[in-house]
C-alpha cells in the first residue's frame, strides 16, 4: 500500500505527553501555583502566538501547489499535530490539577507536598537536597522529584530527625531527614 493513503495517528502519543509520567490511578494531580502557572502560560502560548504561526505557514505552503514535496507544507503539518498534541495534554492535565500552596507549611519540620528536603544517606553520610513538586512540574536537573517518587514517598509525612526507609532496585537503605523547609508565603497584596 502506497504510503500516501495510510493515516497517521497520534492517540498513542496522547497519553505520553511529551515523556511525562502518567497520572497514579485514582491519584490527584497536585502542583505548585507556580508550576500551574507555568504550565497555563505554555497552553496559551500554544493556542494564541505558535498554533496561529504555524497554521498560516501550512495554509501559505498549500497554496504554492504541489504538496507532496512541499517541505513547509509537510513540516508545518508535523508541527501542527505535535502543538494539537501538546495543547490536549496540558488542557487534560490542568483540568484535573489540585494546585496546593506549600507555604501553607511554612515554619513547619514535617514533609508535605511542596517541602524542600535535605536528607542524609545512613550508610555513606551523603546530604542531599530535594524539592517534592508535581508529577508535570519536576525537574531532576534542578533537584526536583515528583511526588510519586519513591524518595518523596518514603519522605512524605516524616519529620526533622526522623529515618525512614528508601526502595532502591539496589535495596532498601535508610536516610535521615536532616532539614525540612518550605518558600515563605507571599505578602497580601492591596
Amino acid at each position: 500500500m502506497s504510503k500516501a493513503f495510510t493515516r497517521e495517528t497520534d492517540s498513542e502519543d496522547d497519553e505520553e505527553g511529551g515523556g511525562l509520567p502518567p497520572l497514579p490511578a485514582g491519584g490527584k494531580n497536585y502542583i505548585t501555583p507556580q508550576g500551574y502557572a507555568r504550565l497555563r502560560a505554555e497552553l496559551l502560548q500554544l493556542i494564541d502566538d505558535e498554533r496561529p504561526k504555524v497554521v498560516d505557514v501550512v495554509h501559505w505552503a498549500a497554496s504554492n501547489g504541489d504538496r507532496s514535496e512541499n517541505g513547509d507544507y509537510l513540516y508545518g503539518k508535523k508541527r501542527l499535530r505535535e502543538i494539537d498534541r501538546r495543547i490536549r495534554f496540558l488542557t487534560k492535565r490542568l483540568e484535573v490539577a489540585e494546585v496546593t500552596d506549600p507555604s501553607l507549611h511554612h515554619g513547619h519540620d514535617q514533609v508535605f507536598f511542596g517541602a524542600t528536603v535535605t536528607y542524609a544517606e545512613e550508610d555513606t553520610g551523603v546530604e542531599r537536597t530535594v524539592t517534592i513538586l508535581g508529577i508535570d512540574e519536576a525537574d531532576s536537573a534542578h533537584g526536583q522529584v515528583s511526588w510519586i517518587s519513591p524518595i518523596a514517598r518514603a519522605l512524605l509525612k516524616a519529620r526533622e530527625g526522623d529515618v525512614v526507609k528508601l526502595v532502591t532496585p539496589a535495596g532498601a537503605k535508610e536516610v535521615e531527614v536532616l532539614k525540612v523547609e518550605y518558600p515563605a508565603p507571599e505578602a497580601i497584596r492591596h
